[in-house]
């Protein structure tokens, strides 16, 4: 419930943005804007639910895992499926109350919601002249006013249009200063000039017969002029609401379909046979007075060019601009005649995404419910921190895509059914995976297995970290130790004189030939046991040099991947081929440097183990 009501506040704080310029201003009663936020909240209910499902989900299994109750649960026996139970069928209960708000609750308050918008859009503005601009608010006359006295009320360099008929009848009021009252019944205004003139053209039907029209012009010291201003509240008219799809339950959008779609053809099949008599049209058929010059005119073979080079200059003329006159009235009238077939048609396809719409916001809610309940059990974090992220960026997703196909399909660009259901074909395999990822219990969002990924793609490594030990049980063979450093020297020195690493490699052998380098594989698996076991010693210098041993990657620098096909398909698509093959690069050259790290980590430590055996020896 707590997390409903945020996210109905949420939602109808950025619907009234909306409308927050048809709400100011307008002096409106209490009554009204509880009635508007009323109809608001019922419509926006449906769209809360399944956030408000997608938020608490997350907070509560959130909450479980970060106090280790789902892990007790899971100890039990009962998985994460069985322990949703519950919850599945209260969600379903919530799709339930979702689809018969849209059904029955939602037509009647979008409405009302509509009803009272456009009465609140036709209702009359305080009056509240604003400086340096011309104000339309009051019906008939644009009011300009140069500066005004805010504490006196007192307006100075008035200008004023007043429309009495056509614009040729309209008079001007010019006036140095005035001022505005509101009557007592806040049905008229009563404005007051001081030192002005008044022109005005009379009007032309007054006088008949004349050709003139006269013309008044009056200077006056002090002059009030009664306007027209309805301050009330009256509730406009339903018509043409009731029509619109959003404003109709699921049974009469069913019978209206068939209604509109019946229309619709009637009127096509009326404009498809006008226009073909339009475009076959034969004025020369249509002035033989005859039967027998009719059919003389069909068999006569005519030749157009022949007739136009035979006509005048000023006859040729004539002929192209009647012809253009006729091509542009029907291009005009098929313009207008293919403009209410595109209104009818997306008028049905409103209705059939209102249809889809009570469907999809429904079971959008047991959507959200298995990527939210999922998700909150394998994030582990409860709170309104990370399940307000990232529910709202689950939210804007779905938005994104629905609202995406919705326009789509609204605007013929997509079918009905593919626009409407794209929201929901997106996140209901996410909402599969997360369910299934959650009860085998994977660690998709383990944020340790991600950075350790982009580290390897990025040749990124740790470093090696050797402490002196508190308890040791065996001392390290330095003997053996030492020769085996050696013989890494050695290998080392050979392989350097065999492989050129910072030679650029054949592209070729690199993603479509079989090879690989086991030397460093070799290298790598005879220096660990003894990195591990010099690790044993308490010589601070041995421990020191053992910490500059470079961590080797024992294969980067010969194959992009270890499989034969990987390498051929990422050797094909260019850009990602380039990209791999300076990485490869990149780790040769690396390997160049860790392989003199090497040899001069063992020569120091070989020097060492030495000097201890001489400080050991009897004089």
């Amino acid at each position: 419930m707590a997390t409903f009501f945020i996210c109905q506040f949420v939602l109808m704080m950025q619907f009234l943005w909306r409308y927050v310029d048809d709400l100011i201003g307008k002096g409106l009663s209490l009554e009204v804007l509880g009635q508007f936020f009323w109809y608001m909240g019922l419509m926006l209910m449906p769209q809360a639910f399944p956030l408000a499902i997608l938020l608490s989900s997350l907070i509560t299994f959130g909450n479980l895992g970060e106090s280790s109750e789902l892990t007790a649960i899971k100890a039990a026996g009962i998985s994460l499926l069985q322990s949703m139970r519950s919850l599945i069928v209260v969600v379903l209960l919530i799709s339930c109350a979702s689809y018969y708000f849209q059904d029955v609750i939602g037509p009647d308050a979008f409405t009302s919601f509509r009803q009272l918008l456009r009465s609140m859009q036709q209702k009359s503005p305080e009056v509240e002249i604003p400086e340096g601009i011309f104000y339309d608010g009051i019906q008939g006359t644009n009011l300009y006013v140069q500066q005004k006295n805010v504490e006196t009320g007192v307006m100075y360099g008035i200008m004023i249009y007043r429309m009495n008929g056509s614009y040729d009848d309209a008079a001007i009021i010019l006036a140095d200063s005035g001022q505005l009252q509101s009557t007592e019944e806040k049905k008229h205004l009563l404005l007051t000039l001081y030192s002005g003139e008044w022109f005005e053209n009379m009007r032309s039907s007054d006088i008949a017969g004349s050709a003139e029209v006269p013309y008044r012009r009056e200077t006056f010291a002090q002059k009030q002029i009664v306007l027209d201003f309805d301050g009330g509240f009256n509730m406009a008219d339903v018509g043409g609401i009731t029509s619109d799809a959003r404003s109709k339950s699921m049974q009469r959008i069913t019978h209206d379909l068939d209604s509109l779609r019946e229309y619709a053809d009637s009127i096509g099949h009326a404009f498809y046979a006008e226009a073909q008599r339009i475009a076959y049209y034969q004025p020369q058929l249509e002035r033989a007075d005859s039967l027998q010059a009719r059919k003389a005119i069909e068999r006569a073979d005519v030749d157009a060019d022949s007739l136009m080079e035979r006509l005048t200059l000023e006859q040729k003329q004539a002929v192209v601009r009647q012809a253009l006159e006729s091509a542009q009235r029907v291009q005009a009238d098929l313009e207008m005649k293919g403009d209410y077939t595109h209104y009818l048609n997306r008028n049905i396809r409103m209705h059939q995404l209102e249809a889809l719409n009570k469907i999809t916001l429904a079971l959008s809610c047991l959507i959200f419910f298995f990527i939210g309940a999922p998700l909150g059990a394998i994030i582990r974090k409860g709170g309104l921190g990370v399940p307000v992220i990232i529910s709202v960026s689950v939210f804007i997703v779905f938005y994104i895509f629905d609202n995406t196909g919705m326009k789509m399909a609204r605007d013929d660009q997509w079918t009905v059914w593919f626009g409407k259901l794209l929201g929901t074909f997106v996140l209901a395999p996410i909402a599969v995976f997360f369910t299934y990822k959650a009860n085998n219990d994977s660690v998709v969002f383990n944020i340790d297995l991600y950075r350790e990924l982009l580290m390897r793609i990025l040749g990124i490594r740790q470093k090696r970290h050797v402490f002196r030990k508190e308890v040791i049980i065996n001392d390290p063979d330095y003997a053996a130790d030492a020769e085996g450093l050696q013989r890494i020297t050695e290998a080392i020195g050979t392989y350097s004189e065999e492989h050129r690493l910072l030679r650029w490699p054949n592209p070729v052998k690199v993603f479509f030939r079989e090879g690989d380098d086991h030397a460093i594989r070799d290298i790598n698996d005879q220096l660990e046991p003894i990195i591990e076991d010099l690790g044993n010693t308490k010589d601070k210098l041995i421990l020191n040099e053992l910490n500059n041993y470079p961590i080797l990657a024992t294969h980067a620098h010969t194959r992009p991947f270890v499989r034969k096909w990987l390498n051929i398909i990422t050797g094909l698509i260019l850009p990602l081929g380039v990209f791999f093959y300076f990485r490869m690069l990149r780790f040769r050259l690396r390997l160049y440097r860790d392989l003199r790290a090497i040899t001069q980590a063992n020569t120091h430590i070989i020097e060492r183990i030495g000097q201890r055996e001489r400080e050991k020896a009897p004089i």
